[in-house]
């Protein structure tokens, strides 16, 4: 029966693997963003951490885990007939290749860290059937590595004591690379081991071949990580007084960094006991309350030593415990009192927040990047109300499209942004021109110069009621979206030998077009305020905003407003409107 319950849950596994949820940015840009700009040729975006002059985050464990993979396809990859892998290849990839590590190497160290059979099925059914499987582990998180890396070194450290003959040299020289790998890859790591690595000393005291092979394979993996970061780093050639002068170790540099009061409060402060009372219910759901009673074992030592250390940094998120999580679930004791209550409850839990963190969390993000990248006018492309998206899933087209982030903007500074990068609609405008005519009407707007084949795009949560008054009733596909001249050019057997005349038209403050630049009073020259916020209104703006688009797998949590709508049109708004939409955006002007 459990062998068909755990096959059933590894289905489970596989099905959210291949959803194209988003649970955090960091899922991306401190990982495959980094190493896609590396292997392949896509223009990618990357974070502070890998930019400020102390970066604070290692390339040396992103290379085994992401790019040893992403080399493979761009070596077979050839043999399909085509030139360059497509980034959507490279996602879903790496997506399955989470799941075979979450699906090995997870349930296999559960597998040898519990020695009871009857708790080892208990334990690998807990771990299989949690959320937190299906989701966290199944994206490309560093908390996700950190995970594996914690449990297969509890593995190795349990079979490093249990030979009390030998000084397990093999083991002991992979635990000398796994412990720089984990530190390399977050600083946090160490904190799982400092109980559990207290169980090495009596054997270093036997066996002290042992210490020697976990101290020379732990200093030579460190340097080579501090060569990789280095070489990475340093835009002049590496050499060797380079490394002794100016290395690049990237541990430290987030050691520093988090020890910083005024770093941590840029990311936002918890308090103490934010992982404690809030994280660890939200990851663990029923479970938390069989911490009432555990088992006591040293994975659930090397949790709670974990979970305290973490505790001391007051910008505490839940995906930090994602270590403790299979520790903690193979170290409890199904309740001997109503247990299929507390089964129904577990079921009911993991179910809820499997589909809502699995499916719906922002998981239009991806599907909407993919179809940004085959856009050909799209040249802006404003996220209000989403988290960051993945660039590097645009396949270069980045090139020639604008992404700019506004999630938490008020819609005011939305609709000022809109005003200064839409296009307007030309069409009517130039109904009357020529058709011999070889002129491609252009006209400079806010002082940028625009032409019919500019696109402009607003993604933004279809629940966002902010923008209805903007919107036509409606929908046009995606190729009817844009714009006749972009599409009757390419259909023009002479639009790409004929020379292509631009003519320049100025919008002047009333919203026409002139063959003269617009002249600022001084009364316009001061008060750009003012005029950005009238600009606000659709009266001012002429705002029209066509649908394209639509991915209905998709919830904004960020949208929730409670305390100003109230809980049920809050939920019959974001859940009813569910999706996250994009809409193609021009503004009204009239000829003179």
């Amino acid at each position: 029966m459990h062998r068909r319950l755990y096959l059933l849950l590894i289905l489970v596994r596989l099905y959210f693997a291949l959803q194209p949820s988003y649970l955090h940015p960091d899922e991306n840009f401190q990982g495959p963003e980094v190493i896609a700009g590396s292997v392949f040729s896509y223009p990618v975006h990357l974070t502070w951490e890998f930019t400020s002059a102390h970066p604070v985050r290692s390339i040396f464990p992103l290379w085994p885990v992401y790019g040893l993979p992403m080399l493979l396809l761009r070596s077979v990859w050839p043999g399909t007939g085509q030139e360059e892998v497509a980034p959507s290849v490279v996602f879903w990839t790496l997506r399955v290749l989470m799941f075979i590590l979450s699906f090995v190497l997870e349930d296999w160290a559960i597998h040898e860290l519990v020695p009871s059979p009857r708790r080892r099925r208990a334990a690998i059914l807990l771990v299989a059937s949690s959320y937190v499987t299906w989701t966290f582990q199944t994206h490309t998180f560093s908390n996700s590595i950190e995970t594996l890396l914690v449990a297969w070194c509890l593995v190795v450290i349990q079979r490093i004591v249990d030979d009390k003959h030998r000084s397990s040299i093999f083991a002991s020289s992979l635990l000398g690379v796994l412990i720089p790998l984990g530190v390399f890859n977050r600083i946090t790591f160490p904190a799982y081991l400092l109980i559990p690595g207290l169980r090495l000393l009596p054997h270093f005291m036997r066996q002290p071949f042992s210490l020697f092979a976990i101290l020379f394979f732990g200093i030579a993996t460190t340097g080579l990580a501090i060569i990789t970061d280095t070489v990475y780093y340093t835009e002049s050639a590496v050499t060797l007084s380079t490394l002794f002068r100016n290395p690049v170790i990237t541990p430290w540099n987030n050691l520093r960094y988090n020890f910083d009061p005024s770093n941590l409060a840029e990311h936002g402060l918890h308090p103490y006991y934010q992982h404690v009372l809030a994280n660890l219910p939200q990851l663990l759901g029923p479970a938390f309350l069989l911490l009432l009673s555990p088992i006591p074992t040293l994975r659930l030592a090397s949790a709670v030593s974990g979970i305290l250390v973490l505790s001391l940094f007051q910008h505490q998120e839940a995906r930090f415990l994602l270590p403790a999580i299979p520790l903690i679930l193979s170290s409890v004791q199904l309740p001997r009192r109503y247990p299929r209550a507390w089964i129904t409850s577990w079921i009911a839990f993991n179910a809820f927040l499997g589909i809502l963190m699995g499916t719906y969390h922002q998981g239009g993000i991806v599907p909407t990047q993919l179809f940004l990248a085959n856009q050909p006018d799209a040249t802006n492309a404003l996220w209000w109300k989403t988290y960051s998206p993945p660039l590097w899933l645009l396949n270069g087209k980045n090139f020639e499209l604008t992404t700019r982030d506004m999630m938490g903007a008020a819609p005011e500074a939305l609709a000022a942004e809109l005003s200064k990068l839409t296009p307007c609609d030309c069409d009517s405008v130039f109904a009357n021109q020529n058709s011999s005519s070889r002129s491609s009407p252009a006209y400079v707007s806010n002082g940028h110069l625009h032409s019919d084949s500019a696109g402009t795009y607003l993604i933004a949560p279809f629940s966002a009621t902010f923008l209805d008054q903007y919107s036509l009733s409606n929908t046009l596909s995606p190729q009817s979206a844009l714009p006749p001249s972009s599409s009757s050019a390419s259909s023009s057997p002479s639009s790409s030998s004929d020379p292509v005349e631009i003519t320049v038209r100025f919008l002047n403050t009333n919203g026409y077009y002139s063959a003269q630049p617009p002249t600022l009073s001084s009364s316009d020259d001061k008060d750009t305020d003012s005029s950005s916020s009238s600009s606000s209104s659709p009266q001012a703006d002429h705002f029209r905003l066509t649908r394209v688009w639509l991915y209905r797998n998709h919830l904004n949590l960020d949208d929730l407003d409670f305390a100003s709508d109230g809980i049920w049109p809050t939920l019959r708004r974001v859940v009813g409107r569910r999706g996250l939409a994009a809409w193609r955006v021009t503004r009204e002007c009239h000829p003179i």
